[in-house]
């Protein structure tokens, strides 16, 4: 997410920037794209109920997991204005559950104002790095835009900006990077030798945001017609697949902060998906875009029968494409001969959850012989650590950290995909053939859903048990025991017995145990909470030096 625990603190520095404000950021906030090539008038919506919405160049419906399905044609104007009548509700519950973590993280108003400033600034140059087109259908979907945060900004900006969320997300979380993990086998390794993908989106911003998953299917004058894994307002692509079997996904790699947004990651995908069929087409787009932050493009292709990983930075550029192998695995650190010795890259597999979660992914591979759709979906669902053992759930070591907003297969050879549908990646996984969807969406059929059915893949049954009510109930008590060290609030032993029984091979459970003893003085305690916590499988390996520390200060204070 794009405003985390880390940004209260960078906005200390924000005064300082506010004399550099208004080099270059007037012309942005005023800058709309040219529209006058494209023709298209104001879109009909007619809802024929609270789950269904047609209109001349689109229908917007929702299936029975939930996920709601959209269908749009036409030119990039037609398609951000139908785009955004479809879907104005959905739109303004994301724009509410990524801007309301404002008043969350940042509640003090001048620091609110202060960072408007900040983002204004930092994306002054982004309109420079974004093709016409994609800003044409950006500017359509604004129209529709909630007018509660034209405060933030008018609101093509406003959402322009925030297709930067994810980029920034991830600069400003350091270590903390969100978790996903990607992998593609073929040949040997399945049943049939077609090639298959699979992969989790750990990208986290609140509970709220991940309710409403649209599946878009996008038929463009110009280009491939493809699909992708979506929410409102969004037109960029994080996880899809188009009509020539040509897949991507994107995986968050080690980035310095950077002084200025440029093309946002998923709108190369984007750009990939749509006008690229192979992966030497799509490595070519890549290499032509200025990015801002590191990135695994993982690249799935029906035509090469095989995935390679383009690996992108502000400063480089690699690929990774492994000869005589049948299976390639990414997480979130960088393989290619061009970053062997990107000191970046080196730090965050020593330091990071990068290393463990490509090892346990390696290890399940080597269990399961042959993967196949099922396989991979029971892979992506995977919840214990190495060797199986239990890691508490929640722990960003595992491949499923409970948290994702969706995980998704592909099997790209017979243009097939499923989609997880809420929790996480334990709901169904609601199958989509792209040979049938667009035929059925152009005959503009009366078929309620574009899903196929009979090839869905069952909920996992351990979002039904003891086990996941437990883990709902952990992190109530986790937010809750936070706020009350924060403040300095008395906690009930109840409550903090009741943190430990809820996820008991979790290592975090244990620190914030030791945390609130450590606040209140009761140093035995805290000595106690913290050597438990140390004999858990820990995430990173500054939370590993973190608990230490507090080990070796709190034996001094106590056996001085």
């Amino acid at each position: 997410m794009f405003i985390t625990a880390k940004t209260p603190r960078i906005l200390n520095f924000l005064p300082l920037l506010l004399l550099l404000v208004s080099c270059g950021v007037a012309k942005s906030l005023k800058t709309i794209p040219d529209i006058d090539q494209y023709s298209a008038k104001t879109p009909q919506r007619i809802k024929i109920s609270d789950s269904i919405y047609v209109s001349e160049h689109g229908r917007l419906t929702q299936n029975k997991q939930g996920l709601w399905e959209l269908y749009v044609e036409g030119n990039p104007l037609q398609i951000g204005l139908t785009t955004g009548s479809l879907t104005q509700e959905l739109f303004h519950k994301q724009e509410d559950a990524l801007l309301t973590k404002v008043d969350e993280m940042v509640p003090s108003k001048t620091k609110q104002y202060l960072l408007c400033k900040f983002l204004a600034w930092f994306n002054r140059k982004m309109y420079l790095n974004i093709d016409n087109e994609y800003k044409t259908e950006i500017y359509g979907i604004s129209q529709y835009a909630s007018d509660s945060y034209d405060h933030i900004a008018d609101a093509y900006p406003r959402i322009l900006y925030l297709h930067s969320a994810h980029d920034i997300g991830h600069a400003l979380q350091d270590l903390a990077l969100v978790g996903c993990t990607s992998f593609a086998v073929w040949g040997n390794k399945t049943p049939d030798g077609q090639l298959i993908v699979g992969r989790n989106f750990d990208f986290y911003a609140g509970d709220e945001f991940a309710k409403e998953k649209i599946i878009a299917f996008i038929n463009p004058e110009e280009g491939h017609k493809f699909m992708s894994v979506t929410w409102g307002g969004m037109i960029g692509v994080v996880s899809g697949m188009n009509d020539q079997g040509l897949t991507v996904t994107i995986n968050a790699g080690k980035s310095k902060f950077p002084t200025a947004a440029k093309t946002p990651i998923s709108i190369v995908t984007r750009e990939i998906l749509q006008y690229a069929s192979t992966i030497e087409e799509a490595v070519a787009i890549a290499k032509k875009r200025k990015v801002f932050v590191s990135e695994s493009i993982f690249v799935g292709s029906a035509k090469d029968k095989k995935a390679a990983i383009i690996e992108v930075s502000p400063e480089n550029f690699g690929v990774y494409d492994i000869a005589n192998s049948s299976q390639l695995i990414c997480s979130n650190h960088f393989q290619s001969t061009a970053y062997a010795q990107d000191k970046k890259n080196k730090d965050h597999i020593l330091e990071s959850h990068s290393q463990y979660r490509y090892d346990r992914m390696a290890e399940l591979l080597t269990e399961n012989t042959k993967v196949t759709p099922q396989t991979a979906v029971d892979i992506l669902r995977n919840k214990e650590g190495l060797n199986d053992k239990a890691i508490g759930y929640g722990n960003e070591k595992a491949l499923n950290q409970l948290l994702a907003h969706h995980g998704i297969v592909f099997k790209p050879e017979e243009l097939k995909v499923w989609v997880s549908a809420n929790p996480y990646q334990l709901g169904e996984f609601v199958a989509y053939d792209l040979n049938t969807v667009f035929q059925d969406a152009e005959k503009k059929t009366s078929k309620v859903t574009l899903a196929n059915a009979a090839m869905n893949i069952a909920a996992d049954p351990f979002q039904y048990s003891a086990a996941f009510d437990d883990y709902q109930t952990y992190r109530k008590l986790k937010e809750k025991i936070s706020i009350a060290i924060a403040s300095g609030e008395r906690i009930l032993p109840e409550t903090l017995d009741a943190l430990v029984k809820s996820n008991s091979e979790y290592w975090e459970a244990y620190y914030l145990i030791g945390r609130y003893y450590y606040e209140k003085g009761y140093y035995t305690a805290a000595l106690n909470a913290f050597e438990r916590a140390n004999t858990k499988e820990i995430t990173t390996l500054p939370d590993q030096k973190r608990v230490e520390k507090y080990i070796k200060k709190l034996k001094h204070r106590l056996h001085p």
